[in-house]
């Protein structure tokens, strides 16, 4: 699959509360570095999105998606309700087809 693609099933599945299609796009070894926290697998990251997401009705608009090889960057805004909650840049890495690192800025 695409790596512009499979991040775009990531915001889908975030968006839409498909968890288990969530886990297929990432890799067991997954991992998500952000301001506030770090997730060190897969099963972590998906765990706190099914169950601790602090709003989880929140949607994620892509501004631009820049892909080079195996490594994705994405700026984007969430949405609550139109009203826009904060700002991101998402760097992705790739690996075997599936979403392998992730490193999130916000503001």
């Amino acid at each position: 699959m695409a790596s512009a693609s499979l991040v775009r099933r990531y915001y889908d599945a975030l968006d839409d509360h498909d968890y288990d299609a969530l886990e297929e796009i990432l890799s067991p070894g997954f991992t998500q570095h952000r301001p506030d926290r770090t997730f060190d697998d897969r099963e972590a990251f998906v765990r706190f999105m099914r169950e601790k997401r602090p709003n989880p009705d929140t949607s994620h608009h892509l501004e631009s998606v820049v892909t080079a090889d195996d490594r994705i960057a994405v700026r984007g805004r969430v949405t609550d309700d139109g009203m826009t909650l904060f700002e991101f840049a998402d760097f992705f890495e790739v690996t075997d087809g599936r979403l392998a690192r992730l490193e999130t800025y916000s503001r």
